[in-house]
This record gives C-alpha cells, sequence and structure tokens, in this order.
C-alpha cells in the first residue's frame, strides 16, 4: 500500500492518510467571524472527500487582527458554539480538523478593523499617509494572550489541534522577516530576538492547552521579498521551535506582496512546476525531528508519493486542489490517478471578494456550460 494511504499520529491525534488540506480564507463566515452553515458545509465536504487532517480557515486571535472580510474569528467564546457545530460535522463525517489562529498585523485595513494596522516597526511597505500604530511591549502580552485565548476556544470547541500561522507576511512572519522588523529592543536585530515572540506564543498556547494537544506551526521557508526572511535564518528558528516542543511544522514561503513567488503561483501546468519549495523542505527535515507538513503547488499524486517515498516530507498539504475537487483523495484512493484538476488560476479567490465563498469559477462555468 502506498505511504500516502498509511495511518499515522501527531502528537496522538490519529489520521487516516497523510493528506492535509491547507488553510485558506473561504470568505464564508458571518461580519463577526461567526461560523456559518456555508462555512461548516465546506469542512464537512472535504471531510467526506477523504482529506486526513483540515486545517480551518485563517482565525483571527483578536479583533485589530482581521485580515479580511468573512473571514473565520476565534477572538471571543461567544463564537465557540459555531466552531463546536462545524468541528461536529467534521467528526460526525470522520474528519479531523485543527484551528490555525492568525493575526494579520500591517495586512488589515483601518476600514476593516476601525483601527489602526499595528505594525512591527514603520517600515517601506506602507504608503507614508496610511494610518498605522507600532506595536508596543504591552500590544506583544496581549498578542501572546490573545493566541493563548484562542487555542482554549479551539480546544473547548473541538478541535483536534491548533496550528500557529506564522508565514506569508502576517504578524509572527512580519517579526520575523527583516523587511519588516527594523525593532531595536528585544524583538528586533538577531534572528534569535525577531523570533522571541514565537517561544512566547508557543509556550502560552501549550500552558493553555497541555501537553497531550496537537500544537502545529506554519512558516515560510523563504519571503522571497527584497531584504526578506532568507533560508539559513528560517532553518535557525525552525530548529528552536522544534525543540520547544511543537508537534509539527508546515513548510510554506513567499508574503502577500511577493508577486509570482507568492504562496499561491499561477500556471502549474507539468509536474516540474509542482512541489516549488522541495528543496528548501529538504533542508528542514535534515535539521528537524518532528514531522514536515510540505505545501505549495501540489497537483500529481506521483509527486507527493515521491516526496514522501524521498523523505522530503511526512505530509502533503494542499488547498486549491480541494476547492475544486474537495474528494480528490478518495478520488486517488479508489484508483483515478489522474492529476487534480485544478487550473491554478487563483479565479477561486475572486467570488469570496464578493461576499459569495470561494469556489472554483472554472468548474462552474463548465456545469453552466
Amino acid at each position: 500500500m502506498s505511504k500516502l494511504f498509511e495511518d499515522s499520529a501527531i502528537n496522538g491525534m490519529n489520521l487516516p492518510n497523510r493528506f492535509v488540506r491547507s488553510a485558506t480564507w473561504e470568505g464564508m463566515a458571518a461580519d463577526d467571524g461567526a461560523v456559518t452553515p456555508k462555512l461548516i458545509e465546506t469542512m464537512a465536504a472535504l471531510a467526506r472527500g477523504g482529506v486526513g487532517l483540515i486545517i480551518g480557515g485563517h482565525a483571527y486571535v483578536r479583533p485589530e487582527g482581521k485580515a479580511s472580510p468573512w473571514q473565520l474569528g476565534i477572538y471571543t467564546d461567544e463564537l465557540v458554539p459555531g466552531l463546536q457545530e462545524m468541528t461536529a460535522a467534521v467528526h460526525a463525517c470522520g474528519g479531523r480538523i485543527i484551528a490555525q489562529l492568525a493575526h494579520a498585523g500591517c495586512f488589515t485595513s483601518a476600514q476593516l478593523t476601525r483601527q489602526p494596522p499595528l505594525v512591527v516597526s514603520d517600515f517601506d511597505g506602507l504608503p507614508a499617509e496610511s494610518p498605522r500604530k507600532e506595536i508596543t511591549a504591552l500590544d506583544i502580552r496581549e498578542i501572546v494572550e490573545g493566541f493563548s485565548a484562542a487555542a482554549r476556544r479551539a480546544g473547548s470547541a473541538g478541535f483536534d489541534g491548533v496550528q500557529i500561522h506564522s508565514a506569508h507576511g502576517y504578524l509572527l512572519s512580519q517579526f520575523l522577516s527583516p523587511a519588516f522588523n527594523k525593532r531595536r529592543d528585544e524583538y528586533g536585530g538577531s534572528i534569535h530576538n525577531r523570533a522571541r515572540i514565537h517561544f512566547e506564543v508557543c509556550h502560552a498556547v501549550r500552558e493553555a492547552v497541555g501537553k497531550d494537544y496537537p500544537v502545529l506551526i506554519k512558516m515560510n521557508c523563504r519571503d522571497f521579498v527584497e531584504n526578506g526572511l532568507e533560508l539559513e535564518e528560517s532553518l535557525q528558528v525552525t530548529r528552536l521551535l522544534a525543540g520547544a516542543g511543537l508537534d509539527a511544522i508546515e513548510l510554506s514561503g513567499g508574503m502577500l506582496t511577493s508577486g509570482r513567488l507568492s504562496p499561491s503561483r499561477s500556471k502549474i501546468n507539468s509536474q516540474d512546476r509542482e512541489a516549488y519549495f522541495r528543496e528548501e523542505a529538504s533542508a528542514f527535515k535534515k535539521e528537524i525531528d518532528i514531522p514536515l507538513i510540505l505545501v505549495g503547488g501540489m497537483r500529481s499524486i506521483e509527486v507527493a508519493e515521491q516526496l514522501v517515498e524521498d523523505g522530503v516530507a511526512d505530509y502533503i498539504s494542499m488547498s486549491r486542489p480541494l476547492i475544486r475537487e474537495p474528494d480528490l483523495i478518495n478520488r486517488w484512493k479508489a484508483g483515478d490517478l489522474r492529476k487534480a484538476q485544478c487550473k491554478s488560476d487563483n479565479l477561486c479567490f475572486s467570488p469570496g471578494l464578493e461576499g459569495k465563498g470561494i469556489y472554483c469559477v472554472v468548474k462552474k462555468d463548465e456545469e453552466v456550460a
């Protein structure tokens, strides 16, 4: 039997295969971040479709950390009952789901949150006239507590684990990146200082959920922007975090501002364009002894199988292919090994921006035709 369909476990969380649904923004939550029936059905469809582990859409841990309209929230206890409905629906379909905990930092807007965006330090990435507030020591304490409280809510809501979002230029990623972090205090300068808030968040989250609850992190291998985080410093952080009690790392790369080298790259039309962080993943695997989940352009089961067989990654993570085909994993398991039908055109996010929730535009057009 293929290794892809072997049973495995991450800190006691048993998984039926090595396929992971990587978090995205679904654009399906209510205005206040509450779960909706549409979002519940989206998660349940992934579970019915055979995905081994679902990472829920990035959920903001504090009101000022909201990245996008109709984004899932986990910033108040009032949202827990809806989250419970969502996890119960996934579990009823035999699935596993973890919550991704996120804060957008400067990648939000005063119009959306009615507060100036929080910036790690002043930098050239924002227009000079843009409102902003540089993060203080008090803000850092409140952010750390926000992640901790959100993790506690995730446990109460029935999630099987949590993932700390430190990729793609969101707040924790901004602390790591020299392009964003020009601080002169204990949170700036050396890579150890820039990673300090990560250790504080990881410790606080672990204190909130206990040692037997899976805690994962999503990280950039490189930022792919000028003066951004590069591989060697990313590896240094990973070594330290792996030793700090994390249970798995999901490896990604790129920023929202990275252009063609963004996390969601286009024109993945051949196997050599898939797994575009595979070289960095190989470097990571040499440095850590906890499971590595690799995301980035997976489209073919042959590529996925080779990555696991060669020890480049322990788990294969996908997002856009599962927007078009939530039953892709069951299709592959049944022997239909055609590559994912995703066109990698990123059109799926357009309806989300219109308040309709993300879906595969190409598939819908084909159905209409």
